[in-house]
């Protein structure tokens, strides 16, 4: 099991979930509003005047065999736009009930 952990600029909220349903994805937690910087490339979101947009964030749990796949869906979505970042983290879940 694996946990991944995405965070993405407000305008991918649709092809994430869509990612996420096209692998079966069925078990997340989403976080609407979240501020952030990336640490290479791309605008701040901080939601204020100077830098309006804002990130959303989703902790899903999945099976290891899906983690590439997933992956790579998210790695396409944030080649389609860039500069509106998109950042996919993935770790071992040793425990859960």
């Amino acid at each position: 099991m694996k946990g991944v952990f995405i965070a993405f600029d407000q305008a991918h909220k649709e092809s994430v979930l869509s990612a996420l349903d096209r692998l079966n994805c069925r078990g997340f937690s989403f976080i609407e509003q979240m501020q952030g910087r990336g640490s290479n490339t791309g605008e701040p979101h901080y939601g204020t005047h100077a830098w309006a947009s804002m990130n959303s964030g989703i902790i899903t749990m999945v099976d290891d065999k899906i983690v590439d796949s997933l992956l790579a869906a998210l790695k396409k979505i944030d080649e389609n736009a860039q500069m509106l970042g998109l950042r996919a983290f993935v770790w071992d879940i040793e425990k859960y009930y």
